[in-house]
C-alpha cells in the first residue's frame, strides 16, 4: 500500500530541509555576513573543507526544499479553505500578511537573511498563478530557475567591496554590544540586503513555488512512488551533487565568481535529485523517528528558534562565541541546536497541535473567520 508513504512525503521533506538551512544559515550568524558572496572563507584547511562540503552539498539547495513545500503548503491551503467553505483569497492574503509580520521582526531582531519576508513578496505573487495547470506551473518554475543561474554573475560581479571600518563595527557590535545595539545593526543589515535578496532569492524561490504547486495539482506530492521521482533521483542526483562539489571546490580553491555561478547553476538539479531521494526514503517511521517527522511538521518554530537560539549563542550579548570557534564547530552546534529544537518541539506536539509559531501564524489568517 503506498498510503502512508504519500502522507508521509512533506514531513520528510521539512525535517531534511531544517538540517540543511541550517548549516548554511550559522555561516552569517556566527561568522561576518559582510563579505563579497564570491569571496571564498575560511582560514585553515579545516574550514575550508567544512565550507566547501555545505556549499556543495547544502546551499540553495535545501533552499529549494524549503520553497518547493512553501508551494505544497499554498495547494494545500486551497484543499484546506475549500473543504470548510472559506474564501481563500482572504485566507491567504492574511497568511502573507502573518509570514511578512514574523519575517521582519525575525530580520530586525535575529537574523537579517531571513526568508519569510522573500516567501511573503514572492508568495503573494504565487496567488496569481493559482489556477494555472499543472504543465504551465512546470515550465515557467522551470524558467525562474533557470533566470536564477543567469542573473548570478551579475550579482556576484555587481557586490561592492565592505569598507574596513564596517566590517570593524560589525564585529564590535557582535561581539560587546548589548541586544539593543545588535538589533539597530541587524535591522539596518536587513533593510540593506533585502532588496537584491529578493531580485537573487526571491527568483528561485518563486520558481520552487510553482514546482511545489505542481506538484500538488498533479498529485506527486502524495505519492512518494511516483515515477518522476524515480528518474529524478536517478538523472539527477549523481550530477546535481557533483557539480554542486565542483562549484563549492573551484569557489573556494581557484576562481570565485566562476565557481560561485557553477554553485548556484547546479542547485536545481541538485534540489530535484534530493526531492527523488527522499521520496524514495518516505516510508512509516519507528517510533522515534515518528516523533521527529511530528516536530518537522513544525517547521516554523523550528526555523525561527534555530536563530532565536543560536544568534543568542554566538552574540555578546550571549555566549559570545561569534567568530570564536571554527567553522566545523559552528556547523555542529547549528545541528546540535536543531535536534534539540526537534527534542523540544516533539513534546510540544504531544500536548497541543501546533508549534507556537504555527500558532501565532493560524491566528493573523483564520483570526477574523468564525468556525
Amino acid at each position: 500500500m503506498t498510503g502512508s508513504p504519500r502522507a508521509l512525503m512533506p514531513d520528510y521533506l521539512r525535517l531534511v530541509a531544517l538540517f540543511g538551512i541550517v548549516v548554511v544559515n550559522v555561516q552569517f550568524i556566527a561568522f561576518s555576513a559582510l563579505g563579497s558572496f564570491a569571496d571564498p572563507g575560511g582560514e585553515t584547511l579545516h574550514d575550508e573543507i567544512t565550507l566547501w562540503l555545505v556549499n556543495g552539498l547544502a546551499l540553495l539547495k535545501t533552499y529549494g526544499l524549503f520553497s518547493f513545500m512553501f508551494g505544497v503548503g499554498l495547494g494545500f491551503l486551497m484543499r484546506s479553505a475549500s473543504r470548510h467553505g472559506l474564501p481563500f483569497g482572504r485566507v491567504y492574503r492574511n497568511r502573507m500578511i502573518g509570514l511578512a509580520i514574523l519575517g521582519v521582526v525575525h530580520g530586525c531582531l535575529f537574523f537579517p537573511g531571513d526568508i519569510l519576508t522573500i516567501y511573503a513578496v514572492t508568495g503573494s505573487i504565487l496567488y496569481l498563478f493559482r489556477d494555472w495547470p499543472v504543465r504551465r506551473l512546470v515550465r515557467v518554475g522551470a524558467a525562474l530557475l533557470i533566470v536564477q543561474a543567469l542573473i548570478a554573475p551579475l550579482l556576484l560581479l555587481a557586490t561592492p567591496e565592505t569598507p574596513p571600518d564596517i566590517v570593524a563595527m560589525e564585529r564590535a557590535i557582535l561581539t560587546n554590544g548589548g541586544f539593543p545595539e545588535v538589533v539597530l545593526f541587524r535591522s539596518i543589515g536587513f533593510a540593506f540586503i533585502m532588496p537584491s535578496f529578493l531580485v537573487f532569492q526571491g527568483t528561485a524561490a518563486l520558481g520552487w513555488f510553482c514546482l511545489g504547486l505542481a506538484a500538488v495539482k498533479s498529485g506527486m506530492i502524495d505519492d512518494a512512488m511516483h515515477p518522476l521521482w524515480r528518474r529524478s533521483r536517478r538523472w539527477c542526483l549523481g550530477p546535481g551533487v557533483a557539480l554542486g562539489l565542483a562549484g563549492a571546490a573551484i569557489w573556494q580553491w581557484g576562481p570565485p565568481v566562476p565557481g560561485a555561478v557553477l554553485t548556484v547553476a547546479a542547485a536545481p538539479i541538485a534540489t530535484l535529485g534530493y526531492l527523488g531521494l527522499i521520496a524514495a526514503l518516505s516510508r512509516p517511521p519507528g517510533p522515534i523517528m515518528a516523533q521527529a517527522l511530528s516536530a518537522g511538521g513544525s517547521s516554523l518554530s523550528i526555523y525561527l528558534g534555530q536563530s532565536i537560539v543560536l544568534s543568542t549563542v554566538f552574540s555578546g550579548y550571549g555566549l559570545g562565541l561569534w567568530g570564536a570557534v571554527d567553522w566545523l564547530t559552528a556547523v555542529a552546534v547549528a545541528l546540535a541546536v536543531t535536534v534539540i529544537l526537534i527534542v523540544v518541539l516533539a513534546i510540544w506536539r504531544s500536548r497541543f497541535r501546533l508549534g507556537p509559531f504555527e500558532w501565532v501564524l493560524r491566528r493573523i489568517t483564520y483570526g477574523w473567520f468564525r468556525h
